[in-house]
């Protein structure tokens, strides 16, 4: 559940103080504040210490009583663990801070970064695909990143088993960054320690989680917008009909990203998430030239000229926006719709009577939180 944000033509001014750190940690590690809210209280008070003030007040105006925001000994304790990881805050409106994240409308508002932050700066794709990968699909993942790596392109990816660590591997001398589901101190799976260390040596480690977190499942869809938010394009290698890297592909959709799959065998069913994909439209990947040539030439990475304290302008918002009691009753409609057998998305739309971009983005919120699955075929049920 989230408030929306309202509209801003700039993004906050990144802190520069402890003291400033500490609110904005204490404003997005509050109850009931994702990225969205963040930005609207940011916009509408001016800074984080003024919003953390108003946030009870907003709260009831919402329908919650007895609210309290994030305690400031639990974000100053971030704040030094942080700084014991070698993690280092990276925030929106800082010149450091990607600005194709910045783009979405549930950017990050800052994440912790662990090596060389320049790397943000240079283009982005995203490999990702199968935990259990077969050996040609390592091979293929292995391929695809030296040949993009070779290109200039940096390599995304989420430091899981099989294509994620075939793809860092292959892309440590040119460049990869590595997107944890967990606090960016957190090296899961164990057996990828090593190339963690390797990563943040030579290339970047990020996460918009606590530092100290033990990555739930309920982490990892957020983790999977970041990786396809960074990148120009997603490619998938060997994905299954239900799995993280069909949600990294349709991330990578709804934020404008072209999303490409490697095909394979019809009777292996770790192929089938990408002969899906490529059935519904996605670019088929033979090799590094496809993914090359579906993609626009490679423009100046920032802007060249900007008067010396000024930052890039952030996007306004959309114009229709929700209040918090419109989001959750949307939300509440929705769940009393779903129930354990899957409900095609474009029966719910009608069924609702609202209008596509309304239902859309409370699906991905019901979705991120765990509370609905979107299965194949368009098809959704609620979690029981």
């Amino acid at each position: 559940m989230t408030w929306e944000p309202t509209s801003s033509t700039h993004p906050p001014l990144p802190p520069t103080t402890e003291d400033d750190r500490v609110s904005w940690l204490r404003l997005l590690r509050s109850p009931r504040v994702g990225p969205a809210t963040f930005f609207r209280l940011m916009a509408e008070h001016g800074s984080a210490h003024a919003a953390l003030d108003a946030l009870p007040e907003v709260a009831r105006r919402a329908g919650v009583d007895g609210y309290a925001p994030c305690p400031h000994g639990v974000a100053l304790a971030e704040l030094r663990a942080a700084a014991g990881a070698g993690a280092t805050m990276l925030c929106a409106g800082d010149p450091a801070y990607p600005l194709p994240l910045g783009d979405l409308s549930d950017a990050p508002p800052f994440l912790w970064t662990i090596g060389d932050s320049a790397i943000l700066s240079r283009p982005m794709i995203a490999l990702v695909g199968a935990r259990n990968a077969s050996s040609l699909g390592t091979r293929m993942a292995r391929a695809l990143a030296r040949d993009l790596g070779a290109a200039g392109y940096v390599v995304v990816s989420g430091l899981a088993r099989g294509i994620d660590t075939a793809a860092h591997n292959a892309t440590l001398d040119t460049g990869t960054v590595a997107v944890l589901a967990g606090g960016v101190d957190v090296l899961y799976p164990a057996e990828n320690t090593g190339l963690a260390h390797a990563i943040a040596a030579r290339g970047l480690r990020l996460s918009e989680q606590p530092v100290g977190l033990v990555p739930q499942a309920r982490h990892f869809p957020r983790r999977n917008r970041i990786i396809s938010g960074l990148s120009r394009a997603v490619v998938v290698i060997e994905a299954a009909a239900k799995s993280g890297s069909l949600i990294t592909a349709r991330c990578g959709l709804d934020q404008g990203r072209e999303v490409m799959a490697v095909p394979g065998h019809p009777f292996d069913a770790r192929s089938s998430g990408c002969n899906m994909l490529i059935r519904d439209g996605a670019r088929l990947v033979r090799n590094a030239a496809d993914v090359i040539d579906a993609l626009p030439p490679v423009s100046a990475p920032r802007q060249p000229c900007l008067l010396e304290g000024a930052i890039p302008p952030r996007p306004s918002p959309p114009p229709d926006r929700r209040s918090l009691r419109e989001t959750a009753a949307l939300h509440s409609q929705i769940l009393q719709r779903l129930g354990a057998s899957p409900l095609a998305e474009d029966q719910l739309i009608r069924d609702l009577d609202t209008p596509a971009h309304h239902i859309t983005p409370a699906l991905v919120d019901l979705e991120l939180d765990g509370q609905i699955l979107r299965q194949p075929g368009g098809l959704l049920s609620r979690v029981t």
